[in-house]
This record gives C-alpha cells, structure tokens and sequence, in this order.
C-alpha cells in the first residue's frame, strides 16, 4: 500500500515549480495528474473539476479561504532553521518564524493556492517532554 495526497491547484505548473523548488520534489509525470515525489512520499495534483461517475455530487476546487483548514500536510525536517532559510529563499511565505512548542519546533506556510504545510522539527518529545498545551480562551 501507498499514500498518496492529492492536491486540487489552480495552476498545474506554478504548483509544480513550488513543491518542486522548495521540497526539492522531483518530478514523475508533469501533468494529467502531475505526480510529485517528495522524500518519501508523492504528492499529485490536478485542477479541480465538477462530479465524475465515481465521485457523484463532488466538485473539487482549491481552497476558498485562508483563514480556515481541515487538513494541511504536516513536513517533518531534521534541521528546522536551514529548512526555513533555504525556503525563504526560494520565495516560500510562512504564517510565523519557527517557534519552540516544548516537544518540537513548527512554523507554518502556504502553498500557491493556500494549502497550509506544517514543518516541523522534533526536538523535546525525544526527551519525553510534551507539546503544550493549546491555549484557552
């Protein structure tokens, strides 16, 4: 068995060139759907579309708002400060810098439709301590 996910983008070739430029993903078919190997995963993306036969009453399209997700992809780097410079240099925007959460230091980015991509270093939990808590409120 193979995971994969699949990302609906709006533009086929700016989506490649990201994943490609700032994971260092290589390319295993360009389009139709393109395929994205990254690590040891692959990522395929396509435009969205209205319903098929085998996915009735489904339109798939890129996400709306930013401000909103219900999925992200979730990266997991051994050196968290070189990953962030090297993608702040290829163009890559991140929601904040990396910051320490006790178990791990995480920052966030989006891709160019808005997906959010968490990076991640662990860090504490390889000691036995814990993330924090979520704040409340």
């Amino acid at each position: 068995m193979l995971v994969t996910h699949f990302l609906t983008v709006s533009d086929v070739a700016r989506s490649r060139a990201f994943y490609t430029d700032v994971f260092d993903g290589e390319v295993v078919l360009p389009e139709n759907p393109c395929t994205i190997r990254i690590a040891n995963s692959w990522l395929i993306m396509n435009p969205g579309g209205g319903p098929t036969p085998d996915k009735p009453g489904i339109t798939l399209a890129p996400p709306e708002r930013t401000d909103t997700a219900s999925a992200f992809l979730n990266v997991r780097v051994a050196d968290i400060a070189a990953f962030y410079a090297d993608a702040r240099a290829k163009g890559a925007e991140f929601v904040t810098e990396p910051l320490d959460r006790t178990a791990e230091i995480r920052c966030y980015l989006r891709d160019p439709d808005g997906y959010l991509i968490e990076i991640g270093q662990a860090t504490g939990i390889l000691e036995g301590r814990y993330a924090d808590p979520p704040a409340t409120g």
